[in-house]
């Protein structure tokens, strides 16, 4: 997989649905609204992957600049009334931002997005490079640490709608459904979620995405790839990224972590 393929299966497909998919993302995740709610007032940090904006007014003692590759969500994210905070279009691979220079980053359903290990790291790696580096002294202090929080879909959703597990392919690939009008009742098989192999990487149907059993008309379907993490994935690829652990856990069919650079 290549940076053509995400072109397809991730920027093109966010593009297309910005406007949507913004409008079910509202809510912060509590692991995320407690990270950002305990850092030091003054902090400035920064918000890879912003989508709308929804975590840049969480906490209003902390400044957060949020960035994401697709325009129309970093335009959702600058106007809907998150000022003092802001957000632009950037690469995660290379953000334009200078090195060691922020308090805290988080990157939340992001990285998962990356379609080789390398590329992965290499995300992880960029956000790393913006924090400041502890001095020795912050060492044992963990609250003056500059510190990332990073969140990425894990592999093990048994017991969600999903199903996923260890036996799964880790690379798949997701519909998000603009869905027309409900009409009439959908068959058994089109409401249940099937799969189909292409290689290496697993397709969802869409039928996981309809909704009480009613066939949908005049819908357009966009297909999003995913790495799924397994358990201890995203640690390893924090280390390989030249970061240090400082927790980690999972939390409702995500892992995550938080993460600090290497110290002088």
């Amino acid at each position: 997989m290549s940076q053509d393929f995400e072109d397809e299966h991730v920027h093109h497909v966010y593009e297309q649905i910005a406007h949507h998919f913004s409008s079910t993302r509202y809510k912060p995740w509590p692991l995320v609204e407690k990270f950002l709610n305990g850092l030091p007032d003054g902090s400035v940090g920064l918000d890879v992957g912003c989508g709308n904006g929804k975590y840049l007014a969480v906490n209003p003692n902390v400044f957060i600049l949020g960035s994401d590759r697709s325009e129309t969500l970093a335009r959702i994210a600058a106007s809907t009334g998150h000022q003092p905070h802001s957000a632009i279009v950037a690469e995660n691979l290379s953000l334009p931002h200078p090195a060691a220079r922020f308090d805290f980053a988080i990157s939340v359903a992001v990285v998962h997005h990356l379609s080789s290990s390398s590329r992965r790291v290499a995300a992880i790696a960029e956000v790393l490079r913006t924090l400041r580096i502890p001095e020795a002294h912050e060492l044992q202090k963990s609250e003056s640490q500059a510190r990332a929080l990073i969140y990425v879909w894990a592999l093990e959703q048994k017991g969600s709608r999903r199903g996923w597990d260890v036996s799964d392919s880790q690379d798949v690939i997701v519909p998000w459904v603009m869905k027309g009008k409900k009409h009439g009742t959908a068959s058994k098989a089109e409401v249940s979620c099937n799969t189909e192999q292409s290689g290496d990487t697993t397709y969802v149907r869409n039928g996981e995405e309809e909704e009480e059993g009613k066939r949908v008309e005049n819908s357009s379907t966009f297909q999003r790839y995913y790495h799924l993490y397994r358990e201890g994935e995203l640690e390893r690829d924090i280390s390989a990224a030249g970061g240090i652990v400082l927790s980690s856990g999972y939390e409702k069919d995500n892992w995550w972590a938080i993460a600090r650079c290497a110290s002088r």
